[in-house]
């Protein structure tokens, strides 16, 4: 698949695979300036990128393992979508869970981006047919 993407600042890396798309779902987004990261505030990191999804495909924005484990940082609205409409510059919202500050640098990989296929949807308001589950949620599986 070949999508659009425009480079918004000359710092800007073009999103890839570490192990290659054979091996990798998602693609490394880098940061394109210095942040520092105050431990319980969400913090807005700049790409640089910009692209153009086709109807029926969004951007998921997922948290780097590695982060997460090695120095607590995620993302709050994880997975983040970028909307196939959507022109503006790709904006990783981080947090640090740890309890010091962690410095993001130019060039960074910040989170990854996982290209994925949705169906749209139109609803159809009626009853409901029965489950063996039914309204059984939270918890209804055992422990």
């Amino acid at each position: 698949m070949h999508l659009r993407i425009k480079r918004l600042s000359p710092d800007a890396r073009i999103p890839s695979y570490a192990h290659g798309p054979a091996e990798d779902a998602g693609m490394d987004l880098r940061a394109t300036e210095r942040t520092i990261l105050e431990p319980g505030k969400p913090t807005l990191v700049p790409t640089g990128l910009a692209i153009e999804l086709p109807p029926g495909f969004e951007a998921q924005i997922r948290p780097r393992s590695g982060l997460a484990l090695k120095h607590a940082i995620t993302l709050p609205n994880a997975p983040a979508t970028i909307d196939p409409g959507y022109r503006g510059e790709i904006r990783v919202i981080l947090l640090n869970l740890g309890t010091g500050d962690y410095t993001i640098e130019k060039g960074d990989r910040i989170a990854q981006m996982v290209i994925a296929r949705y169906e749209a949807v139109e609803w159809e308001e009626s009853e409901l047919s029965d489950s063996a589950r039914g309204e059984g949620g939270f918890g209804s599986s055992g422990r």
